[in-house]
């Protein structure tokens, strides 16, 4: 089996939980023997580097990766592309000359290019990895003939607080329904499928993700400083702010307490400004934005993982945070509480409780050693090859129905 597959990143060069759920998935169609050719996006002279090292993928030997000269980069607003663009510009920079005016028209571009990657890369399905990508799929399809599968890790509801860009909705709803079928990473994320764009259910399939394995090295000593972690894109979705506000309580009761947020977005000025008002500053480290084995290292350090996402498709750092034995505090408002049983769950708004639930972990061994424990265990039993066999599946469903 043969799947042309479009998203844009992949790690170690990865923005967020998209790119390390790529490159699990890949990882997983790997071991079950099929054969996957991952476009991506490349940037202008200054980012090409990187995206040279991103798509090298040597370990994944039935994988190839192909590249569309572009800026694109996930989560990206149309704000941002319109700095970046005028950055590139502004170094001079020659290939800055074929970007477009806005994301939009990247988005066209990459749908463009979509169409000659699918004539001379041979396939039997084409998968797709969220909005950015689903004119590409779509492109490929009419090029090819081939079945297109979509996959939602979020929606446009779930990045901006249900504040829908219409122009993102458009791109969203189109690449749903011209789809063949569709692929969410939990109920939650289905019903927003069916709720929001006119979905069909039984034209969607849930297949949860999953986290790599690694060995975990014994944890050095620390001072007795009680250590409780954010780590992820600081913006709305993530529900930032309510982890500074259960972290006043926090300290209200224990000043023993340093609370770290480890990455970027754009609520980051906005949470400095709200720790140093709220009094806390002096106990809020900003860690900026992590990648590779600093990642590991931050759940390392911390005693606690705080996820209090407002609305979370999945939530792969949970998974990740119990890898390396570390307890997990997360929002009810996640995919991930759909199938993650040894770990504590809250309403993201409950800051009363969740500053409760903190303090009880950090507090009590047994219960910290129980949650550690338990948890490790549990994500053992959640590799890549579950989900890659329900994508297998799915492929062979619509395959079969092409």
């Amino acid at each position: 089996m043969r799947v042309l597959m479009f998203g844009w990143e992949f790690p170690p060069y990865a923005s967020g939980g998209l790119g390390t759920a790529c490159h699990g998935l890949t990882h997983g169609l790997n071991n079950k023997g099929v054969e996957v050719t991952f476009v991506i996006p490349k940037g202008g002279s200054d980012l090409k580097a990187d995206h040279v090292k991103l798509i090298s993928a040597d370990s994944l030997s039935n994988i190839r990766v192909a590249t569309v000269n572009s800026i694109l980069t996930p989560y990206i607003s149309s704000e941002e592309y319109s700095e970046k663009l005028i950055l590139l510009k502004s170094k001079k920079d020659p290939s800055a000359a074929m970007y477009g005016k806005n994301l939009y028209q990247e988005v066209y571009r990459y749908a463009k290019k979509a169409e000659t990657i699918a004539r001379h890369h041979p396939h039997d399905v084409i998968h797709c990895h969220d909005w950015m990508t689903y004119r590409a799929g779509i492109n490929a399809k009419k090029v090819s003939k081939k079945p297109l599968v979509v996959h939602v890790h979020a929606t446009e509801f779930d990045r901006t607080g249900n504040n829908p860009n219409q122009a993102v909705y458009d791109i969203e709803r189109e690449g749903l329904h011209a789809a063949d079928h569709i692929i969410t990473v939990s109920n939650y994320t289905k019903k927003m499928v069916v709720q929001h764009y006119g979905i069909n259910p039984d034209k969607v399939t849930v297949v949860h993700n999953a986290v790599e394995y690694r060995p975990v090295p014994k944890r050095a000593k620390r001072k007795h400083t009680k250590n409780v972690l954010f780590l992820g894109r600081i913006t709305i979705q993530k529900g930032p702010e309510y982890f500074l506000y259960a972290a006043k309580k926090v300290l209200s009761k224990d000043r023993n307490v340093r609370f770290i947020v480890a990455g970027s977005g754009d609520m980051e000025r906005f949470m400095i400004e709200e720790a140093a008002r709220l009094g806390i500053a002096d106990k809020v480290l900003f860690a900026g934005f992590l990648r590779g084995k600093k990642i590991d290292e931050a759940y390392r350090m911390a005693d606690l993982y705080v996820m209090p996402s407002i609305s979370e498709p999945f939530g792969i750092t949970p998974l990740e945070s119990l890898r390396n034995e570390t307890p997990v505090l997360i929002s009810k408002q996640s995919g991930v509480s759909e199938v993650l049983n040894n770990c504590l769950k809250v309403d993201f708004w409950d800051i009363d409780e969740m500053a409760n639930k903190m303090l009880a972990v950090l507090n009590y061994k047994s219960l910290h050693s129980e949650l550690t424990e338990q948890g490790h265990r549990e994500v053992l039993g959640m590799n890549w090859d579950i989900p890659a066999e329900r994508c297998i599946d799915v492929y062979r469903h619509t395959m079969g129905a092409a």
